[in-house]
């Protein structure tokens, strides 16, 4: 096992002492980097991209090459596993992901399987160790998936969807029939997460990304009981080590008294919520992520570093915090702004660590 240089994030998370707030950014292997985009053209399409172990590890740690990171985020989809079950994801430029195989009826949802990590989701594995390898413990590797409700979305409406009309139409005719896919994907996600960790994931995530989408009685029963169950049955030490696991409902702010309780290490936070506010609500039993505008991104390094500040003080001068945006990098920000931002982290961050 290579030695970790650098585990201010596995620190964080668990909400032990560091030196510097550790900072990592969602989407940072993406399209804002040129290097991205050259690795991109030559995979052909996204999709092989993902399935190509090689490329995969090439652009996940890109960003790493360019900035002081203090995480590595596996590059991959949260549409994995919906593909491995047969339902034929293919994007459309312009339109996102889209499935020719919807569910829309039981015999669809009891038709698929759970997908065998490594032999269904193999690329995901082998892409997994492959970073573990090249990064020779510069830093962790973080792992990741959908949750089942943001999964499930996908796979009743075919593809994106604003108003979820045929998901929701599920939940409220017909909630046996959508718990059922629910714990199909529930099983399918604690498979794949446990397998990343096997490979060498270092901590693991859950993108909610769609659970904000729901009412409050809703989003207990047809999206956190489901990351509840995930959680209860994830590997949490391996390599002599505990593995985080972090949850994070887009939109999801009023919710994270629930979501503290749910045995997750850490929750993510969007823009819409204070770190002030969050720490009261969580009573500091669990770490926070985020929570910056990725839109400051497109400000001047002056206010950049300004708003960083901002995000620093509302969190305050406790361990727990690891500085993220509130959603992903968006595809024509400037690098050397991502840059300005992460050396404003580890910069203004060190007051709030000296008596740690």
């Amino acid at each position: 096992m290579t030695e970790l240089k650098n585990d201010r994030l596995l620190r964080a998370l668990q909400r032990q002492p560091v030196d510097q707030t550790p900072v990592w950014m969602m989407r940072q292997a993406g399209r804002y980097l040129p290097e991205y985009r050259a690795t991109r053209a030559k995979a052909g399409s996204f999709m092989d991209l993902c399935r190509n172990p090689e490329l995969a590890c090439e652009v996940t740690l890109q960003p790493l090459a360019r900035f002081p990171l203090d995480a590595a985020i596996l590059f991959s989809d949260i549409l994995t596993i919906p593909d491995a079950m047969g339902l034929g994801l293919y994007f459309t430029e312009g339109e996102g992901p889209r499935f020719k195989e919807p569910l829309r009826d039981a015999a669809a949802i009891e038709r698929i399987g759970l997908p065998d990590p490594e032999q269904d989701l193999g690329y995901v594995m082998e892409a997994v160790r492959l970073i573990r390898r090249e990064l020779a413990g510069q830093v962790p590797l973080i792992g990741f998936s959908g949750s089942p409700w943001t999964l499930a979305t996908y796979m009743i409406e075919g593809g994106s969807s604003k108003n979820f009309a045929l998901s929701k139409g599920m939940l409220f005719e017909n909630p046996a029939l959508l718990h059922r896919l629910l714990d199909k994907l529930a099983a399918a996600v604690t498979l794949y997460l446990n397998a990343q960790i096997a490979a060498g994931a270092q901590s693991v995530m859950i993108f909610d990304t769609w659970g904000g989408v729901l009412s409050p009685r809703d989003y207990e029963l047809f999206s956190l009981a489901y990351m509840r169950q995930i959680i209860s049955g994830l590997t949490r030490v391996h390599e002599g080590r505990k593995v985080p696991v972090t949850l994070f409902t887009k939109n999801g702010g009023q919710w994270l008294h629930q979501m503290a309780e749910s045995g997750a290490d850490a929750l993510g936070v969007d823009w819409t919520t204070d770190l002030a506010d969050a720490r009261i609500a969580v009573q500091d039993r669990v770490a926070l992520q985020g929570n910056i505008d990725p839109c400051i991104l497109y400000a001047s390094p002056q206010r950049i570093r300004e708003e960083v500040a901002n995000v620093l003080n509302s969190y305050g001068s406790a361990p727990g915090h690891v500085f993220n945006l509130g959603h992903g990098i968006h595809p024509n920000v400037n690098p050397d702004h991502a840059a300005t931002l992460i050396e404003a982290v580890h910069q203004l961050s060190r007051p709030y660590h000296a008596g740690e």
